[in-house]
């Protein structure tokens, strides 16, 4: 097996990513050129071929590194998928030169986010999870399926006149949205210029879409579909929504045209396991599915940077007592350096 970085066209990268039974859409080269456009990010993409010179695996690895936050390489950044893909000697291949890269480079962090950790030899990490719904044939009996308390918080926003638009034309909607919501979150936005990036790079698979009461938007989400299975890859509702429960519609608009897709399966992105978006996300009645990340820490931490470590605590609260137009123009400037 030779390991070769990812050089030139991308056609044969993707075809490989198309064919592979584990693979996501973070996967697809696409998002080298994204996170190193938009964020500047070193992308260090390995492809795993036999002696004839067939691909039988592809990594896709990202290095974030900081002298405030660290140094870390991860698979991949800013979402919630990646690592090696393709055979099991291919993949451990990959993982064992991500972590001799981890040595040789010192980076404090190495983390694979995988689907499928079981043969890599790696420690793994099940500090996040996803929850998972199973889309029923239609609307009506996506509906019949939600106990009645749910059901009622979804009519409420419908009763008010509130109504969903989607389309790659409902990103900047959706981006005021987000950019509020990360800030009172306090937590740093991602830039406008990468969700444009992602309407360039992946026109047929990312979604947009927002909940307005007249012309102004209220909620908003950002996803992917991807086979039959969607992921609310970033979503968020502005505060003075809640009595008008826009991100309920969101949610359930979500699914609904997700349904008029194809689409089977509701992937409510990452959470963790406790906290109040998990319950928000298991009210649907979905499944928890753990995401088993593995991890070498050379560095010694074991886990990249989080709102809920101490360590960094204070940076939460100051963030929220930002007005929203310094937190948007220093946002995207600081974001880069926390995967």
């Amino acid at each position: 097996m030779v390991t070769l970085p990812l050089d030139g066209g991308t056609g044969a990268w993707d075809e490989f990513v198309t064919r592979a039974a584990e693979s996501s859409f973070c996967h697809l080269a696409g998002w080298r050129d994204v996170l190193s456009d938009a964020l500047g990010a070193e992308c260090l993409y390995r492809v795993a071929t036999d002696r004839n010179g067939e691909c039988q695996g592809v990594l896709p690895l990202a290095r974030i590194k900081s002298r405030i936050f660290g140094h870390y390489l991860v698979s991949l950044p800013f979402l919630n998928y990646g690592g090696p893909l393709g055979s099991a000697a291919a993949r451990r291949q990959l993982a064992q030169e991500a972590v001799a890269e981890a040595r040789r480079s010192r980076a404090d962090l190495l983390e694979l986010r995988t689907r499928a950790a079981d043969d890599l030899e790696l420690a793994v990490a099940s500090r996040k999870l996803t929850v998972l719904l199973t889309l029923p044939s239609s609307a009506e009996e996506l509906s019949r399926s939600f106990p009645s308390k749910l059901r009622s918080q979804i009519r409420r926003p419908v009763k008010e006149g509130l109504t969903a638009r989607f389309g790659l034309d409902q990103h900047e909607a959706f981006y005021e949205v987000f950019s509020r919501t990360m800030r009172d979150l306090g937590t740093p936005v991602l830039p406008a210029t990468f969700f444009q990036r992602l309407i360039v790079a992946f026109p047929h698979l990312v979604v947009f879409g927002a909940i307005y009461r007249g012309d102004q938007p209220l909620a908003g989400g950002c996803g992917f579909v991807w086979r039959d299975e969607f992921e609310m890859t970033w979503a968020g509702a502005v505060r003075e929504s809640r009595t008008l429960a826009a991100n309920m519609l969101l949610y359930s608009a979500f699914m609904e045209q997700m349904i008029t897709r194809g689409v089977r399966v509701f992937n409510f992105g990452r959470c963790s396991p406790g906290g109040g978006p998990h319950r928000f996300k298991q009210q649907w009645g979905g499944v928890d599915v753990p995401l088993p990340w593995c991890h070498y820490a050379p560095g010694g931490r074991n886990a990249t940077p989080s709102p809920d470590d101490r360590t960094f605590s204070w940076g939460p609260r100051l963030w929220r007592r930002l007005p929203l137009p310094i937190a948007n123009l220093l946002g995207p400037r600081l974001v880069r350096f926390l995967p």
